[in-house]
């Protein structure tokens, strides 16, 4: 149902939310544009979208709702799973017999409403709302997967009783077995995990203590306390993940690793089990890891400008290494997945070697090292040169060995993608020397080596504010900004008379969508190639701080500079690219 121009002009006219010359000043420019009136007022910014749904509603006869006073029951909200919500922005709230009534910003959005509609069997009511009602609602997800999480623990935790033997001792085996599948046990991990999933967390921490079990969630990157469970419920919890993860029961003197897998409405789940003996009994961590490795970009991860370009250049290579450095948990396997995602097409044979297997690719041949057989990361290389590959990706070079064997592969021609653990892009050469890479292959090979740290999102409602010369001092050094600018300038996002001292930077404000005003990470990059100049460097035997030097001379960024880049630009703060990586 749509609203006629002529109508939707009277209206906000008749509104006195915007003037009439402005009004007309817009239809021309509709008109022109081939646009509604409405979309150029809000472009304009004389109108608030918000206010256009108000008039709208009001000319379709349509209901308007304000979701931001109220709170709606969770048995209603989870009606339509959280990432349909966010991505649709449509919201359960109010459910009769045979009905429900969903709140939209867009009630043109069929797809959205026939999904829901055969989801719940129900006929579905739109009504419009605000952008406001819209992040309360999604907001809601959160408080009351917690609220839930907090009344079923307090509830379940009550019922379970620790089964020990006439000596106080607990007793192991098929009493373990038998409180592992204990309903108030299975309900409490269930909760626990689905929740994790829900707040986006990629790790799961159970920390026994002296009197409690403390849960902790990593979330951004950053580890955040969940809530704190009952002594007694630490033997069941752990029992049931080793169940699950189809590990011994009886066994807690030795660390012990598993995998399972976990299925919601919106994901699929694997999560990756280490069990660790500490002080008050085993410590229980989890990865938790997405299914897919599809769907990335790498403008999406944070590449952009020539930093961007040098990637696609080296991934249009045949032959030759592609390197991906830094420390653990700055998104090196996400990288790398993005770039075979990108190559895996069907005329290439793509297989890897892996610790763990992180994400299934489709087409792709994904094979798991197991060094307790014997099956090392240079077996498992020297296998997969046996089985006609184009492309192959290490999971990490650890040792000369298979160092040697990557080399060798590269330069018999295939393109070869890994993983190093070293601080910046330019401190990789040195790291493969000490690996007994003699300097001549390794200029024959490298193509472009990537350094990388993440750093958490800003959201919408940051605040904005400027540098004095005295604090930039403090942070970097003058060239650092004339990097970062000359680069805001090439990428054509500042003009060329653009000064230092007006580059913004953003400070993280909580808000609805986040209490301390992050959301989710990106990737900060140093994106070296090995250039003829470069190669030189590494062939008598330079440094690493000549060989970035150069680098940085032919235009790569720091990943230092790279966050100023992203921080000027309200991806981030400064705050964050600090923490993350410091000059």
């Amino acid at each position: 149902m749509q609203v006629s121009e002529s109508e939707l002009k009277r209206f906000i006219m008749d509104s006195g939310l915007v003037a009439r010359k402005d009004i007309d000043a817009a239809e021309v420019k509709a008109t022109a544009q081939k646009q509604s009136v409405g979309d150029i007022l809000v472009s304009d910014g004389q109108i608030s979208s918000d206010a256009l749904r108000r008039i709208t509603a009001y000319v379709l006869g349509m209901q308007f709702v304000n979701l931001k006073d109220g709170k709606i029951p969770f048995e209603v909200l989870s009606l339509i799973p959280e990432p349909i919500a966010r991505t649709h922005n449509i919201i359960a709230f109010k459910k009769s017999a045979d009905s429900l009534e969903v709140a939209m910003l867009d009630t043109e959005d069929l797809p959205a409403i026939d999904s829901v509609r055969k989801k719940t069997g129900l006929k579905i009511l739109p009504r419009l709302t605000d952008d406001d009602s819209i992040k309360h609602a999604l907001l809601q997800y959160q408080k009351s997967l917690k609220e839930e999480f907090g009344d079923l623990i307090s509830t379940e935790a009550g019922k379970i009783k620790l089964v020990k033997d006439s000596d106080g001792e607990e007793i192991t085996g098929d009493a373990l077995k038998k409180m592992a599948e204990d309903l108030p046990i299975v309900r409490i991990v269930d909760t626990l995990l689905r929740h994790a999933i829900t707040q986006s967390a990629s790790d799961i921490h159970i920390e026994p203590m002296e009197e409690e079990v403390l849960v902790r969630y990593r979330i951004d990157g950053i580890l955040r306390d969940a809530m704190t469970l009952p002594k007694q419920a630490a033997p069941g919890i752990t029992a049931r993940i080793k169940v699950l993860a189809n590990l011994k029961l009886d066994e807690k003197r030795l660390p012990q690793d598993g995998r399972f897998k976990m299925e919601t409405e919106s994901d699929k789940v694997s999560f990756r089990v280490s069990l660790l003996p500490v002080y008050f009994g085993e410590k229980v961590v989890m990865r938790l890891l997405r299914e897919t490795g599809e769907g990335f970009t790498l403008e999406a991860l944070g590449f952009h400008g020539e930093s961007l370009e040098r990637m696609h250049s080296a991934m249009k290579q045949t032959t030759g290494i592609i390197l991906i450095s830094g420390p653990t948990g700055s998104g090196k396997t996400t990288t790398l997945y993005t770039v075979l995602d990108i190559l895996n097409t069907p005329d290439v044979n793509i297989s890897t070697v892996e610790d763990p297997i992180e994400y299934q690719m489709k087409r792709v041949n994904q094979t798991q090292v197991n060094p307790a057989i014997g099956f090392t990361f240079a077996n498992g290389l020297r296998a997969l040169l046996r089985q006609d590959p184009n492309i192959i990706m290490v999971g990490e070079i650890r040792d000369s060995e298979t160092a040697a064997l990557a080399i060798n592969a590269a330069l018999t021609g295939h393109l070869v993608l890994s993983t190093i653990h070293t601080n910046s892009a330019a401190g990789a050469i040195p790291r493969l020397m000490d690996m007994g890479v003699e300097p001549f292959l390794l200029v024959s090979t490298l193509r472009v080596i990537v350094g990388q740290r993440l750093v958490r999102r800003l959201t919408d409602s940051k605040e904005q504010y400027t540098l004095d010369a005295a604090e930039r001092e403090k942070i970097a050094t003058k060239d650092h900004f004339e990097a970062v600018l000359k680069d805001l300038i090439d990428e054509k996002l500042e003009k060329p008379a653009t000064k230092i001292d007006s580059l913004p930077f953003y400070h993280p404000k909580p808000s609805a969508e986040s209490d301390d005003g992050y959301h989710s990470r990106i990737g900060i990059h140093e994106i070296l190639s090995v250039s003829s100049a470069v190669r030189d460097l590494i062939l008598h035997g330079g440094i690493t701080d000549a060989i970035e030097g150069q680098a940085r001379k032919e235009g790569m960024l720091t990943m230092f500079e790279d966050g100023l880049y992203k921080a000027t630009r309200g991806v981030t703060s400064l705050e964050e690219v600090l923490r993350a990586v410091a000059e």
